[in-house]
């Protein structure tokens, strides 16, 4: 079982340390000798300077923690070329999720970092694919049929067993996102809406593990202490969503994600934490 998106300790500081930051940079050069300077008794140059700096090593955090998680997944995939602990489901959702990202982006423009995150993931999320087809492919047994995107059965829909296949339906699918953006763009209904599918489906990744816990009435197998890293990590990128002034949909999503780990932390109180100690939880981005 892979491990779920996690954000490491050193983003979660990052995060908080924009929320103290971010606005500091914001600031007008001929308020600097005021009280409020982010580092109390240090010149105004100074602070300008640090608040710069933690506002950009925050922003390139956010641009590469989502993806981050995953290469030690693609290093244990490649080395025992096995890839069945792996669902390549997870990747649909996060490349759907950010492809419709993108295209809110040119309709309601938001900043840059965000926008780098969605095109970082989607990298990310093809190379994972291309391995693990790859890998199905050499350990699949003789006489196994194929199945392709061209054959257009709905009952094959993502088990597809070329890469190709995936990288046609993910064209097929942008260009449909442009062509409704084409006609609709200056709906600001149909934006909004784009954008908020685009944080709700990856806000709801939390929720296998969810529900993998309510059908067995169990936490076992999942750790405690993880799954409250996961909480402080969404806390702090919603923060970090609502101080940026990142669009509405960015902080609802954020408030989803908590609510789904808080949801996950109350499942260890009503179901009992024993056997938590083994780390399986699914993955998420």
């Amino acid at each position: 079982m892979v491990k779920r998106y996690l954000t490491t300790p050193a983003t979660v500081f990052l995060s908080l340390a924009s929320v103290i930051g971010a606005k500091s940079i914001e600031k007008d050069p001929k308020d600097a000798n005021k009280s409020s300077d982010w580092i109390p008794g240090v010149s105004s140059d100074f602070n300008f300077v640090m608040a710069s700096l933690v506002s950009g090593i925050a922003s390139v955090a956010m641009m590469i923690g989502g993806a981050v998680p995953y290469v030690p997944q693609y290093r244990a995939i490649k080395q025992t070329q096995n890839a069945e602990g792996f669902s390549t489901y997870v990747c649909l959702a996060l490349l759907i999720a950010n492809i419709l990202r993108i295209t809110f982006w040119f309709g309601k423009p938001f900043e840059l970092p965000l926008l780098a995150q969605s095109f970082i993931m989607i990298g990310a999320m093809l190379v994972m694919l291309h391995l693990v087809i790859s890998v199905r492919q050499r350990t699949a047994a003789q006489g196994t049929s194929r199945k392709h995107f061209r054959e257009l059965k709905a009952n094959q829909f993502w088990q597809w067993t070329d890469f190709q296949s995936y990288v046609e339906f993910l064209a097929c699918f942008s260009a449909l996102c442009g062509a409704l953006l084409y006609l609709f763009g200056n709906n600001e209904t149909f934006v909004e809406t784009i954008g908020f599918l685009a944080v709700f489906t990856e806000a709801m990744l939390g929720m296998p593990q969810f529900y993998r816990n309510f059908r067995s009435r169990s936490t076992a197998g999942m750790s405690v202490a993880m799954v409250a890293m996961w909480t402080s990590g969404d806390l702090f990128k919603t923060i970090y969503f609502i101080v940026r002034d990142a669009p509405v949909q960015f902080a609802i999503c954020g408030v989803l994600q908590v609510a789904v780990d808080i949801a996950i932390l109350l499942q260890v109180f009503f179901y009992g934490s024993a056997g938590a100690s083994n780390f399986h939880p699914l993955p998420r981005g």
